[in-house]
């Protein structure tokens, strides 16, 4: 199974799709290592946006890059679509509680096709839901808006759905945030406890995408750290993995 996703996840729901290539690019060399792709099938939520197709172009530029494609199907009966992304090269695959009365089988599902099991949840959702599905998903995505559109402002309720969340789930469960995370909103959320950051409009919708992208890793303490000869030319490389993460304030 892939490595979990981190850090901040820029979201190409908001890119200029004429220069898709160019603007990952633009984002992996700012030190972006998760890709997320929002999938809406105009039932779930009303857009309709993109399928496995884009996911599949994409695939070999992020991997090559050392980085993930975080999949997060907005759709209904998510069940029936993970195949379709798997095989395009989803790292890690987000179903809906609300969008099937199979969330246990979607989840099972993701899993039985390589992928990284997401669990998300609509704002209105309360964290009580989560608790028959211990064990069942590899991260937790809290939506910070109603899913559907870009652009909206953050809910500032999150902050507090966060905190409950982290509070009932084992420390190595990264939970992810969607939805109006930007240089002012991410430090907060991260002090509740999140530690994935998706950023969409707030990233992708400024002039210098590698800048803005920056700005909201700094803001969610989530710049990545390149360690070499501290780490590999050492006797125990995992010893000092972790002694580098902790002094970064980076450990996952």
């Amino acid at each position: 199974m892939p490595g979990k996703p981190r850090g901040v996840a820029p979201s190409i729901l908001a890119a200029d799709f004429a220069r898709l290539g160019a603007q990952v690019g633009e984002v992996l060399d700012a030190g972006a290592r998760t890709i997320h792709v929002d999938v809406m099938d105009g039932h779930f939520v009303p857009p309709i946006s993109i399928g496995p197709l884009i996911v599949e172009a994409l695939a070999d530029q992020v991997h090559d890059a050392g980085g993930a494609i975080d999949v997060h199907l907005m759709v209904e009966r998510p069940e029936r679509r993970v195949a379709d992304f798997a095989g395009a090269g989803a790292d890690s695959i987000t179903a809906h509680f609300e969008a099937t009365p199979n969330i246990h089988y979607a989840l099972h599902a993701i899993r039985e096709a390589g992928a990284n099991a997401g669990l998300a949840l609509n704002p209105g959702t309360p964290v009580t839901a989560i608790d028959a599905l211990a064990g069942a998903y590899d991260l937790l995505l809290c939506m910070t808006v109603n899913p559907g559109w870009g652009g909206q402002p953050y809910i500032p309720a999150s902050d507090a759905k966060i905190a409950a969340l982290r509070e009932r789930i084992p420390e190595g469960i990264p939970i992810e945030v969607d939805g109006g995370l930007d240089a002012t909103t991410a430090g907060p959320a991260a002090a509740a406890g999140a530690t994935l950051f998706v950023a969409g409009s707030s990233v992708f919708g400024k002039p210098d995408p590698a800048a803005a992208y920056r700005a909201v890793a700094d803001a969610a303490g989530a710049t990545l750290f390149v360690a070499g000869s501290s780490v590999f030319g050492t006797p125990d490389p995992g010893a000092a993995y972790r002694a580098v993460a902790e002094a970064a304030g980076a450990v996952i």
